[in-house]
């Protein structure tokens, strides 16, 4: 242990060994979600869905301990919902690229990321970020995690003509998405109960209960096993196939990405056409870039404000490291045969739990790759049962608007774009863009306001929603 207390320098942010532990488990727990839906998402580009586990699970592994050991964050880092669903909608079925392809551009994404953190750009970009779009973006990160929470639950559900409701716990579909709707309204009231009591773990101890009231149900039939309709017995179920079927999935996709006999359709013998593809091509790396970029920016921001990772000017320290670790992240993970990897949002539940270094993500890490042993278990673990703890970090999160001077408009209007951006865009980095855009509109002519670095990320995101 005093070793650890050492590399890790958990008692000097006065932590202690056993709280950066429990903060990695329920880290990891608030995100293992991951493990399913993203291999659900690939898996309908024709990408095996056992295998994406596998990439899925050593793309976390891989990216969460280099954030460990490079950076002493407790930040975790997996495949992220949003571009999972741009690689595979978009880019393959929209476009009609092959997956293969989709994977070499994750990882030119990454070579460039990782390009870029070389240099001090991106530590200038996290700390010309205003204050009071930090304290916005913690905000907005909440709201958006808790958005997450209650549509994995079923607890919201999409309509056509106010985008979305609540769900008809009673009617047609109470045995799946109603009864996991009211498990996981159960989840939160317990959850905040245990934490309004102060008692320790309570956010792990709300997902077990939650889950625990799942299974009761599932035997007293109650909930339903429907497989093709996305609900999964509650119950782990071991055999010899559940074991070995990733890992034979894995083998096919490792290094798809550098598959150059699925190139074939960026040349054409139509004039024009192959160049029109290669600048196609381009945009697709850029977004990734984009998207990638802005979307770690939010999320370290908003994870370590309000707590002692963020030194009192609003600097972050260690910050390239972090970025390095995230980069490196994205370009293993395409190798490995998923979509970009990078910082997520949930990592705010294990630093609301108490998590301050890099034990906690070295812990998430480690779980990562034992879910690859132990996949039954985790990916019994469902969507209403992680979601309670979702929800109770957003409202934590929330509180960081009370940092925000609401007097000032000039200050106060582009944090709430910032925060109104990321629920409504289902995107952090587009929300960060609204926010920064406004800013430097309604702060132009103000001394020390708005920088040449603030300009010129406002013309990039609004050259980015104008072209792309």
């Amino acid at each position: 242990m005093g070793f650890l207390d050492r590399f890790f320098k958990i008692s000097e942010v006065g932590s202690t060994v056993r709280r950066e532990i429990y903060g990695g488990v329920v880290t990891f727990l608030a995100v293992s979600y991951i493990l399913a839906v993203n291999p659900a998402i690939l898996s309908t580009t024709g990408m095996d869905r056992g295998g994406v586990l596998c990439a899925t699970a050593l793309a976390g592994f891989f990216g969460t301990m280099m954030m460990a050991v490079l950076a002493n964050y407790p930040l975790v880092l997996a495949p992220a919902m949003g571009l999972n669903a741009f690689f595979a909608f978009t880019v393959v079925r929209g476009m009609g690229y092959s997956w293969q392809i989709a994977l070499f551009a994750v990882v030119l994404e990454g070579i460039i990321f990782f390009l870029l953190s070389l240099s001090s750009i991106r530590e200038k970009i996290i700390n010309a970020i205003p204050m009071p779009l930090k304290y916005a973006m913690a905000a907005g990160i909440g709201l958006f995690i808790s958005l997450l929470a209650f549509k994995s639950a079923h607890i919201i559900k999409a309509h056509p003509d106010t985008l979305l409701t609540i769900q008809n716990f009673f009617g047609e579909s109470f045995h799946t998405a109603g009864i996991s709707a009211l498990l996981a309204l159960a989840g939160i009231l317990i959850t905040a109960f245990l934490l309004d009591r102060n008692v320790i773990g309570s956010i792990l101890l709300g997902i077990l209960a939650t889950w625990l009231l799942g299974m009761i149900c599932e035997a007293a039939g109650i909930y339903h096993v429907r497989p093709a309709e996305g609900f999964h017995s509650l119950f782990p179920h071991f055999s010899w196939e559940s074991f070995t079927e990733p890992f034979k999935g894995f083998a096919g996709l490792f290094g798809s990405a550098f598959d150059v006999d699925q190139w074939s359709c960026l040349n054409s013998d139509k004039k024009g056409l192959a160049l029109l593809r290669s600048m196609e091509f381009a945009v697709i790396c850029f977004s990734f870039l984009f998207a990638d970029f802005f979307d770690t920016v939010g999320t370290i921001n908003g994870a370590v404000i309000n707590t002692p990772l963020m030194k009192e000017d609003g600097s972050i320290p260690r910050l390239r490291g972090a970025l390095f670790a995230d980069s490196v992240a994205t370009f293993a993970g395409g190798i490995f045969g998923t979509s970009t990897t990078t910082t997520l949002a949930e990592s705010a539940t294990g630093i609301s739990a108490g998590a301050r270094t890099g034990l906690a993500a070295m812990v998430a890490a480690l779980l990562f790759l034992i879910s690859l042993v132990a996949a039954p278990i985790f990916m019994a673990i469902p969507g209403f049962a992680t979601a309670p703890a979702l929800v109770i970090v957003g409202f934590l999160m929330l509180r960081s608007v009370k940092q925000i001077d609401l007097e000032d408009v000039s200050g106060a209007m582009p944090a709430y774009l910032a925060m109104a951006g990321m629920v409504f865009t289902y995107s952090i980095s587009d929300g960060l863009g609204l926010g920064i855009i406004s800013w430097t509109v309604l702060n132009c002519g103000k001394k020390g306001r708005v920088n040449w670095l603030l300009w010129l990320i406002s013309i990039i995101f609004l050259a980015k929603y104008i072209f792309l």
